[in-house]
């Protein structure tokens, strides 16, 4: 994905701008000026454009002129403190994506640049068509059914359900099945309905004419239409807002759409898949989710196991630095490795990966990635659940009776697990002399 530009004079601005992306993993590039950015068009393009609209020199909106006579599908968010209407109208008229008045909520720029950033990759998947889809990893038994079951639905024409937890490769699988089903020739479009506010979800599902609502400049096409022929992937349906499940579900049964200010109804032919991290029986019992449209939703279902569960982690360890550095043959340390197996990973493949990407960046020329190179917040949370691991343990050998000594030996051979039997190190962590953890286990001699 190419990265997000932002324009601004305003050195506090893009500055700002800049760390609230790099929270959210969203690579940016920014420019002082208009022209540097017009200039910089000539060689690159971004995913997404903020811009100023007041600047020395060229302006935010001669920017936008030039951005949508070159790239009329690149999304441009017009940002100003001179929130007046004639700079609102002039945003718009010039096919701005949104307008935005200084001073902002830094979440709903945010929150506003990820809707825009959704609608430059919807549109980059329709005029691409067809691409290469990433290799689903795993040779745990787990995945294997995975792949049975996308063998399985991939050749029929029903709604399937994928659930797993956040990070777990959802949206792969789903690809997967577009891939190989007789539509892959076809648009394959992915909406999060998590991340689009819920006043406009209904018309990015569905799409509106001219002036159906405030800001309706234009009329659109909604994703249902978009992926005609072709698969629509709706992922976190379990965040869906209540009324419009009502809504989703008639499509489901008469695969029919309306537009939102239009009395017309479309036939569409579309095959859905929906994928969620919550479990939908306890948001139905909670009055969060239709009971009919779960029912109809859950006859087919792939589960995809967690990270934590899978008995294949090193290999899928190898086989994302082979992806992330192909020029450069990069190996884990054998005791990261028996951390990354400690570890909970509550953000599964996702953030294994970009734990990854970062080591990588750390470790440069250095082709063993090893404790120097891991984020600070990984080793907190690796020293947090040993620190967990090892009360456990101490309250059941204290239950069977155990002494001193004895819980101090469990202790420091826990330690050296943990350090891949260094012993230097241990002694560094525990705060004590080698001699000590000699003493204490005299086996180690």
């Amino acid at each position: 994905m190419k990265p997000i530009w932002i324009v601004d004079d305003d050195e506090s601005i893009r500055w700002v701008l800049e760390k609230a992306l790099a929270r959210e993993n969203l690579a940016t590039k920014s420019f002082a000026n208009a022209r540097d950015a017009i200039a910089a068009l000539e060689f690159d393009t971004p995913q997404v454009l903020v811009s100023d609209i007041r600047m020395p020199g060229a302006s935010g909106l001669e920017l936008l002129q030039t951005v949508k006579s070159r790239f009329p599908g690149l999304p441009v968010i017009i940002i100003t403190a001179f929130s007046d209407l004639d700079s609102a109208v002039a945003a718009f008229q010039g096919g701005a994506f949104e307008y935005l008045a200084k001073p902002f909520d830094i979440d709903k720029a945010v929150e506003l640049i990820r809707r825009a950033l959704e609608e430059s990759l919807r549109e980059t998947s329709v005029e691409s068509g067809p691409s290469e889809t990433p290799e689903i990893l795993g040779q745990a038994p787990a995945m294997q059914e995975v792949f049975r079951a996308i063998g399985r639905l991939s050749q029929s024409n029903v709604t399937v359900l994928i659930t797993g937890e956040s990070g777990s490769g959802k949206e792969l699988v789903a690809r997967a099945l577009h891939k190989h089903s007789p539509r892959a020739a076809q648009p394959f479009i992915a909406l999060n309905t998590a991340a689009i506010p819920k006043d406009l979800l209904e018309s990015e599902l569905f799409g509106h004419e001219r002036g159906a609502f405030t800001g309706a400049q234009t009329t659109r096409r909604g994703r249902f239409e978009q992926a005609e022929n072709g698969t629509l992937f709706l992922d976190e349906i379990g965040d869906m807002p209540f009324g419009l499940q009502a809504r989703l579900l008639r499509v489901l049964q008469e695969r029919m759409v309306t537009p939102l200010g239009s009395s017309k109804s479309i036939t569409v032919n579309v095959e859905l898949i929906c994928a969620t991290n919550h479990n939908l029986r306890e948001r139905m019992a909670k009055g969060l989710f239709r009971e009919d449209l779960y029912y109809r939703l859950n006859g087919l279902v792939v589960k995809l196991p967690p990270l934590r569960e899978r008995t294949d982690l090193d290999t899928v360890v190898k086989k994302i630095l082979a992806t992330e550095a192909p020029d450069t043959r990069y190996t884990v340390a054998p005791d990261i490795l028996r951390m990354f197996h400690q570890h909970k990973w509550p953000g599964n493949f996702r953030q294994l990966t970009n734990l990854l990407r970062t080591a990588i960046v750390m470790a440069g020329d250095e082709h063993e990635i090893c404790l120097r190179h891991m984020p600070d917040d990984f080793l907190d949370d690796i020293e947090m659940t040993q620190a967990t691991a090892a009360s456990a343990s101490t309250d059941r050998m204290i239950a069977a009776g155990a002494n001193l000594e004895e819980m101090e030996q469990s202790a420091i051979l826990k330690s050296l697990d943990a350090h891949g039997g260094n012993v230097s190190a241990t002694a560094r962590a525990l705060g004590v002399s080698r001699n000590t953890i000699y003493r204490k286990v005299p086996h180690l001699k």
